[in-house]
């Protein structure tokens, strides 16, 4: 008994729990209330801020070894972090296809920290709200009951996670014995396909080459013909075609694939048919979309995100599959240490683990529950189409100019343009270019850019509750403004010198 009094006496316990929690309830309610007035007064702010050399340098530093006061961290934080966010969080922002997230979603993230839950195993309420968001995300988008589905990080990993099932599908011994045996396995997929499914095939061990790319019409829309003969060319080779990736909503132009003709192309070949439907998946909720979103439901998967069109905060993406048993097969392992018991904590509902690689996984459902029971489904169906009025707004107005070109169609969100004088000895890639850095550097408005048939575009992707028409206005004004002061710099360098 002596010598273990003497080892208690010596040993100095630590928690990282506050030593004074009425400090830390005051600095929390500083840090709340600074970020609900970030987002209260975001259209005041600029729309983007070039982080400077200083702020760059100051995340060089060493690891830290001794602590600092949690009040001079924040300091830090405001001084050299808050002020450079990326700013797809302004009514302006229609850059890469990026949600604007929502203040009240903001609380329900702090909810989940607070809680930590492993939302991987375990009898615990996380688990069913799990369960009951992606019930909720078959609904959305009609597909049935007994199939399955799972949160993940991004429609990134959701089009990976399906793409595995879509293999494995072709032969059940892939599992155990992986894919050395096999005969080429190729997947479909259009030229404006996103870079993911590549990386997917390349991780899956399909390979970049067994990517065959799909020509697109002047929609940038899949070519149906040129589908079918690439698929009875490989068929011919002794290759195994056994998936056709549908885009819904292409990242480039927001083109929308013809699914109902994918649809029947793969029960005819007996293919997978996967649709990434990433930010356009959601259009589903539309009655105007309804003809050419029809046959989504019987896509044999789907991948989507909610960190973009439903403004969740980052990150929740989405997976589903019709057949829950092959999902299942896929992914479903379970060791002693994780298998189910009868009673206690280990009792609780299917291992999420069994439709997808991760074990351990946040909370990330309580934000999607939350913002759906505030705002209900409906009000996210409006605001889509508030997005979609305001793309063709602008469309007009782009149309309207004559210094402006319109350079693909605007079939729902995004808006592909360029700044056109006319003038034939200008470069209007590099004009463009120049014109795109000098708005997003302006801080007044942030369009990304594509390339369209060799043309260097500026492209609107418009997914922000927080952007309205007036935007627009500003948006075109300032083009055109700065548009025509670099032709009078480029003039002005070739006017020759008077050295008179």
């Amino acid at each position: 008994m002596k010598s273990e009094t003497n080892h208690r006496d010596f040993v100095k316990e630590e928690t990282l729990d506050p030593g004074d929690w009425t400090a830390l309830r005051k600095l929390g309610n500083t840090m709340l209330n600074d970020m609900i007035d970030l987002l209260q007064t975001i259209r005041e702010q600029p729309v983007w801020r070039k982080p400077p050399e200083r702020v760059k340098n100051h995340f060089k530093k060493e690891l830290p070894q001794l602590p600092m006061q949690l009040e001079e961290v924040y300091d830090e934080f405001k001084e050299n972090i808050l002020p450079y966010y990326l700013g797809n969080i302004h009514p302006r922002y229609w850059s890469w296809v990026m949600g604007t997230g929502s203040a009240q979603a903001m609380l329900a993230e702090m909810l989940a920290a607070g809680l930590n839950c492993n939302v991987g195993i375990g009898d615990q309420a996380p688990m069913y709200v799990d369960q009951q968001v992606i019930e909720w995300c078959k609904q959305i988008m009609h597909f049935p009951r007994e199939s399955s589905g799972a949160l993940v990080s991004s429609a990134s990993i959701a089009n990976l996670n399906a793409l595995i099932v879509a293999r494995n599908s072709v032969n059940d011994t892939i599992r155990r014995s992986g894919i050395n045996e096999q005969k080429k396995m190729l997947i479909y997929a259009s030229t404006e396909a996103h870079s993911c499914i590549q990386k997917a095939a390349e991780i899956i061990g399909i390979g970049t080459e067994g990517v065959r790319k799909v020509n697109v019409n002047d929609k940038y829309e899949m070519d149906i013909v040129h589908l079918q003969e690439l698929i009875a060319k490989d068929k011919r080779e002794g290759n195994v075609p056994f998936c056709v990736v549908a885009n819904v909503g292409t990242v480039n132009t927001g083109a929308i694939d013809p699914l109902d003709k994918i649809f029947w192309i793969c029960c005819k070949e007996n293919l997978w048919m996967h649709v990434d439907g990433a930010f356009g998946a959601l259009l589903k909720q539309l009655p105007e979309y309804k003809k050419q979103l029809g046959y989504l439901e019987f896509a044999d998967s789907i991948a989507f995100d909610l960190h973009k069109w439903m403004s969740i905060p980052y990150e929740a993406g989405v997976v589903l599959v019709q057949d829950a048993d092959v999902h299942r097969k896929t992914f479903a392992l379970q060791p002693d240490y994780i298998s189910n018991n009868e009673r206690g904590i280990g009792a609780g509902p299917e291992l999420t683990s069994n439709f997808g690689f991760e074990l351990s996984r946040n909370f990330k459902a309580l934000k999607v529950w939350m913002s759906l029971k505030e705002h209900g489904i409906e009000k996210f169906a409006r605001l889509i189409r508030q997005n979609i009025t305001q793309s063709k707004y602008l469309a007009m107005l782009i149309e309207q100019d004559s210094l402006l070109e319109l350079m693909a169609p605007v079939s729902t969100n995004i808006v592909c343009f360029r700044f056109n004088p006319r003038k034939n000895h200008l470069d209007l890639n590099m004009l463009n270019k120049e014109i795109l850095m000098r708005l997003q550097e302006s801080g007044i408005a942030a369009p990304s850019y594509t390339r369209l048939k060799g043309n260097y575009c500026l492209r609107v992707a418009n997914v922000n509750h927080r952007t309205e028409l007036k935007d627009f206005d500003v948006l075109v004004n300032e083009v055109i403004k700065i548009g025509n002061q670099v032709i009078m710099e480029e003039e002005a360098k070739r006017e020759p010198v008077n050295t008179a």
